[in-house]
């Protein structure tokens, strides 16, 4: 599902080159649930950006679902992103303005499909993570724990082969960091997503097939955890 050939990736700080990554290589399998660990500053959301088509490497190659992600230009970059790439945030980016349902129904709009389509996908999709009765409800009339599900709702409602989720538990207490790492962990079994996460919490160990350990830009490990 996911190949990362020898990446690099650098930036610039005023006179110092950070290096980001540094000859990462790594294979996720499809349908896995893997979590990227490591202390701040040690190139996760680095890494998850590039799997997710939001950055390019500076040297190596990533490949996606067979997409080999240097061969699109930035506009097929964001057609590849649309069709297969469903995205889960810390603090959830929900329009304020918008329900639950229009917010979920949101990245349908790229696409042809008529309206009553995709309202009934956002249905489905508002079903699957638990809250079908708060689709009418505005994001500051839900609970954080609520707002999450509803980004991953949204997230989940183009189908896409990867979700990608970048600290999804950071912004929310115990017991709702649980419930959403339950959930993810759900939706990675029944629908057989593949799914890779950035996260702090290691809470999250337990729930995922695999760990894998950056360090200053470097994959110092991958270790397995239970199913």
């Amino acid at each position: 599902m996911i190949e990362v050939r020898d990446v690099s990736r650098f930036y610039t700080r005023g006179v110092d080159v950070v290096h980001a990554l540094e000859r990462v290589t790594l294979t996720i399998p499809g349908g896995r649930f893997v979590a990227l660990m490591g202390p701040s500053g040690s190139g996760k959301s680095t890494l998850l950006n590039l799997l997710a088509g939001l950055d390019r490497p500076d040297a190596g190659e990533v490949v996606v679902a067979g997409q080999a992600l240097s061969a699109l230009d930035e506009d097929g970059l964001a057609a590849w992103r649309a069709r297969h790439v469903g995205f889960v945030f810390q603090f959830y980016n929900l329009l304020p303005v918008l329900t639950a349902l229009e917010n979920v129904e949101l990245p349908l709009l790229l696409t042809p499909l008529p309206r009553a389509e995709r309202r009934r996908r956002a249905e489905i999709a508002l079903a699957a993570v638990g809250i079908p009765d708060r689709a009418h409800h505005r994001p500051q009339q839900l609970s954080g724990g609520e707002q999450q599900r509803a980004a991953i709702a949204r997230a989940i409602v183009t189908d896409p082969d990867l979700i990608v989720a970048d600290e999804p538990t950071g912004d929310l207490d115990a017991k709702s960091a649980v419930a959403i790492l339950n959930l993810l962990k759900e939706l990675n079994r029944a629908f057989e997503k593949t799914i890779v996460m950035v996260t702090h919490d290691h809470r999250a160990e337990p729930f995922v097939d695999l760990v894998l350990r950056l360090d200053k830009g470097v994959l110092v490990n991958g270790a397995g955890a239970p199913a």
